[in-house]
Parts: C-alpha cells; sequence; structure tokens
C-alpha cells in the first residue's frame, strides 16, 4: 500500500497542495523521486538517507520511489525533505500513517536530522487553510511565521526524531507536541514599541524647504508618486529617507500580505519574521529591468513588489536606463505585474509609491540662485528627455527643492521646524477618511480611484471650474493628468478634513504639477 503524506509548494505568492507518494519494492534498493522535482528535490534522497540514520531508525533496504503530485507542477526548494522522510518511515511502518491524516509537513533535513527553516511558509500556511488542512509541522524557526495564520494548528519542531515520537505512542520515547499560538496584534504593537530605526531620520532635523515637506504630506496621505528636482545638496535625499517617519502603520491585513512576499523571497529576519512597517527600497541607477520589476527563469518578486504598500525610492532617476524606467509605467497604473514565462505564469501585487529626485540639468545648477549652469540648451533638453512624458505624467506631484538660504541654513529665526509625529497624526487621519470613504470599493487611498470614483467623490466647488479650464490650457494636462490633479485635490481637502474641493483646495494641488516639461 502506497504512503500518502501532505505538503505544499508556492507559484507567485500562491500555495498548491503537493501529495509525496511513497511505494517500495524488492529490487535493487535505491531512491527514485519523480513528479518534475528541481536539483534541491532531487538531492533530498542523500539528506532524508543521513537524517533517518542519525535520528536512531534504520533506512529501509528496498527500492523506493517517490511521487510527488501533481506531477505537472515544478517542484523547487528544500522543503519536501520532511513529508519525504515522513512518508519512506510511514510505509515501513514505523509511523502509524492513520495518526498524520488532514496533516502537512514542511522543512529540510540536515544530515544529523535537525530540521532547518524554509522560504515561503506564511503563504504555504495561509493556502493549506484554506484546503481545510488541519495540522502543520514546521521548522522551529519558522513558528511565528507560520502562526501569524488564524484557525489552524501550527507544530513546531526541532528534530526529526522529535516528529517521529510525536506519533509512537507505544513507545518509551514518546512525546507529544504541543501546538503553537501567538497573539499577533500584540506581537505587531511589540515590533512596533521597540523600533528604534524609524527615529534616525525625523522632519524636524530638515532644514527650512517647506514646500517640499507640505508636498510629501499630501503624498504620504494620498499614495501619490512624487518626484523632487533641485540642485545638489538642496535636500533631496534627506527628505526622502524621512519620507518613511511620516508614513501611518501597516494595518494587520497590510503586514500579512507583505510577509508573505518577504517570505516567498527571503528576506525575512529569523528575530523579526513579520514585516511590520511599510517598505523604504531605496535602488540604484545599475539595478537591471528584471531585478525591479522581478522575473528570471523561476520569477521571484522584484523591487517594485518588494516597495509594496511603501516606497519605491530612485535617486538620480535619470540616470537609470530608459527601457529600466519604461517597465514601470504598467506597474503605476495597475498596481499588480504580470511575469510570464515558457511554464507559468504569475502576478505579483506591487502598489507602492514612487519618490523619485533627480538634478535640473547635467551640471545640476539651473535656476540656482548662486552657482550659475554650465549646460547649453540641446544638452539640457536631452537630459530631461531621459524622462518620457507618458512616465512623467504618472507622477502625481512634481515639485522644486532650491537651494537653502542663508537664514535657513544657520536657523538664524531660531523657529524649530514641525515633527515627523506631528504631520504623522495628519497623515493618519487623513488616511481613516480615506478608508471609511473606500470601504465598499476595494481600495485604501485617493491616487487608487478609478475614474467613476473620481467622478463621484472629487465634487467640486463651482469657483474651481475657471481655474481648471485654465489649468488643462496652460498645462496641457492629459486624461490621466487631469484625473491625477483631481487626487491630489481630494487628498488636500481630506487633510483639511473639508468635504467639498475648493479653488484653495485646487490652487495648492497645481503648485505641485508639471515643473519639468517634457516634448515626448
Amino acid at each position: 500500500m502506497v504512503s500518502n503524506i501532505l505538503t505544499s509548494t508556492v507559484i507567485g505568492l500562491d500555495a498548491y497542495k503537493i501529495l509525496v507518494e511513497t511505494d517500495t519494492n524488492n529490487s535493487l534498493p535505491g531512491v527514485t523521486i519523480v513528479g518534475l522535482p528541481d536539483a534541491a528535490v532531487s538531492e533530498a534522497k542523500e539528506r532524508v538517507r543521513s537524517a533517518i540514520k542519525n535520528s536512531g531508525f534504520t533506512f529501509p533496504t528496498k527500492k523506493i520511489v517517490i511521487n510527488l503530485a501533481p506531477a505537472d507542477i515544478r517542484k523547487e526548494g528544500t522543503n519536501y525533505d520532511l513529508p519525504i522522510a515522513i512518508g519512506i518511515l510511514a510505509k515501513d511502518g514505523i509511523i502509524n500513517e492513520d495518526e498524520i491524516k488532514n496533516t502537512a509537513f514542511i522543512g529540510e533535513l540536515s544530515l544529523d536530522g535537525s530540521i532547518r527553516p524554509v522560504n515561503g511558509i506564511l503563504p504555504i500556511v495561509s493556502g493549506l487553510k484554506e484546503l481545510n488542512i488541519d495540522k502543520i509541522f514546521v521548522p522551529y524557526e519558522n513558528r511565528i511565521e507560520a502562526a501569524i495564520i488564524d484557525n489552524i494548528k501550527i507544530y513546531p519542531v526541532k528534530t526529526l526524531s522529535e516528529v517521529i515520537y510525536s506519533f509512537t505512542k507505544d513507545h518509551i520515547n514518546y512525546k507529544p507536541i504541543e501546538p503553537f499560538k501567538i497573539d499577533i496584534k500584540s506581537y505587531l504593537d511589540e515590533l512596533k514599541n521597540n523600533d528604534k530605526e524609524s527615529l534616525h531620520y525625523d522632519f524636524k532635523d530638515v532644514k527650512g524647504q517647506t514646500m517640499a515637506k507640505r508636498a510629501m504630506e499630501i503624498a504620504a496621505a494620498g499614495g501619490h508618486n512624487m518626484l523632487m528636482i533641485g540642485s545638489p545638496g538642496s535636500g533631496k535625499t534627506l527628505l526622502s529617507k524621512c519620507f518613511n517617519s511620516i508614513l501611518p502603520p501597516l494595518t494587520l491585513n497590510e503586514a500579512i500580505e507583505l510577509t508573505k512576499i518577504y517570505s516567498v523571497s527571503g528576506l525575512l529576519h529569523k528575530d523579526k519574521p513579520i514585516i511590520y512597517k511599510r517598505p523604504f527600497r531605496a535602488v540604484h541607477h545599475l539595478a537591471s529591468s528584471v531585478g525591479i520589476i522581478g522575473g528570471g527563469s523561476n520569477p521571484k518578486p522584484g523591487e517594485i513588489t518588494l516597495s509594496h504598500r511603501g516606497v519605491l525610492f530612485l535617486d538620480e532617476i535619470v540616470e537609470f536606463p530608459r527601457n529600466v524606467l519604461e517597465v514601470l509605467r504598467q506597474p503605476l497604473e495597475d498596481g499588480v505585474v504580470t511575469i510570464s514565462r515558457a511554464q507559468t505564469s504569475v502576478k505579483y501585487p506591487c502598489d507602492f509609491m514612487l519618490l523619485a529626485a533627480m538634478n535640473p540639468c547635467p551640471c545640476g545648477y539651473l535656476g540656482d540662485k548662486e552657482k550659475k549652469c554650465t549646460c547649453n540648451e540641446y544638452q539640457i533638453k536631452k537630459y530631461r528627455s531621459k524622462l518620457s512624458g507618458p512616465l512623467l505624467d504618472r507622477i502625481d506631484i512634481q515639485i522644486e527643492v532650491p537651494r537653502l538660504s542663508v537664514e535657513e541654513l544657520t536657523n538664524y529665526n531660531g523657529v524649530e521646524a514641525e515633527s515627523s509625529e506631528e504631520i504623522r497624526k495628519r497623515v493618519i487621519k487623513a488616511r481613516q477618511i480615506q478608508q471609511e470613504r473606500f470601504k465598499d470599493y476595494g481600495i485604501l487611498t485617493n491616487s487608487q480611484m478609478t475614474p467613476k470614483l473620481v467622478k463621484k467623490f472629487c465634487k467640486m466647488s463651482n469657483d474651481c471650474e475657471p481655474i481648471l479650464k485654465m489649468a488643462i490650457t496652460k498645462f496641457q494636462l492629459s486624461g490621466r493628468s487631469y484625473d491625477r490633479l483631481l487626487k491630489i485635490t481630494r487628498t488636500i481637502a481630506d487633510l483639511l478634513n473639508d468635504e467639498v474641493i475648493t479653488s484653495k483646495h485646487l490652487a495648492q494641488a497645481l503648485q505641485f504639477r508639471n515643473i519639468i516639461y517634457n516634448d515626448n
């Protein structure tokens, strides 16, 4: 009789149930693994053999055939080691298979029988729960990540023998394993309260740049994309580092969503196996389009997915190759990226805020009050043409960051700047207004509004019409730019707790659009 052991694999962010079927016969001893295994899975037979022997049990001297079903799904990684070992032991009669029905096993085995952590535990547990699996045995180091999902029993284990003896009631070494539980909300609060990194950068330490700070507050409140243009040393990079300090905290659902992404990518910290704050990904301009979007022969999330619910920062954006920048257009619009390969197609979420910075010209001093620009008109035009019109169209806020004056540099007037905490309170309040507004529409922020929702929620007073007509003509706004302008005005109104958009909100929004012109 064939033994059947449950486990799972992850494709994209979705988990699929895998059945480890084990059979033996009396032909020449050996182990054969079939079912589209990759090299890591094929090598499992040697790890399993040593792990069983070093755990105090005898490895069967028979021909062992292991099938990973369904056979048309590519099997990758080392998380099949533990279920393969359990399948062999069940077939050999050491474990009673009736006791492990509706139980899944995930884990990599060391040669000495200890169980190592694996990637992708959270999406696996989430997927198995939807398939009505009752119990899951996971590596001990993955216990907190696995326990994030409620209403499923998680059994953390350190060694193969620990697993075996939990099912051998008649054995002298029998020792049941207690399921592991965690209060995820309390755990998240503890991580947030003990976070010291967020204190490193604060807007109160940024001199001057009142306009840029206001623009960042609006961007954070509505989830808008933003471009900063200014001469070297004006504070663009420092402002960007402070940006995360005013973002609202992650909701529990957002934290789980992000943790799935980082789990699959193998980027979870072993001491903090849950993402508890919004990501801020600063990407170097030598990054490839695959590194930004994601992909590879076995598709993995790229920087835009790792920035989901957070910020993707591109410093000196015009230094990025144009083909790399252009691949951002569709993800910025849709909030999802599809990676297609010959054998599979996966979707990754990428609802991120794009924060970018650049100089106004190659030398960096166009429009500077102190230093003279040395660039000619052709050089300036060529430099700015690296940002295409369609990409600029998707950047809601475009703000100039000028050189600081002497008074601002020396803080001559003695006025202390507003702290990030004070700004963050207003951002959180504006986000709460948006969550209530969009609770029936499946979105979270103003930036995600469809044209239909823009029409519904961006109600304007009568004095806005002439200003809008003037703006459309002067700035040559496209349909997309027009909608994005309205989204910004909605966010400004939310920050002021105003229901109706007025000319005051619209005039402020127009200050943050189209400071860079492009013929493309």
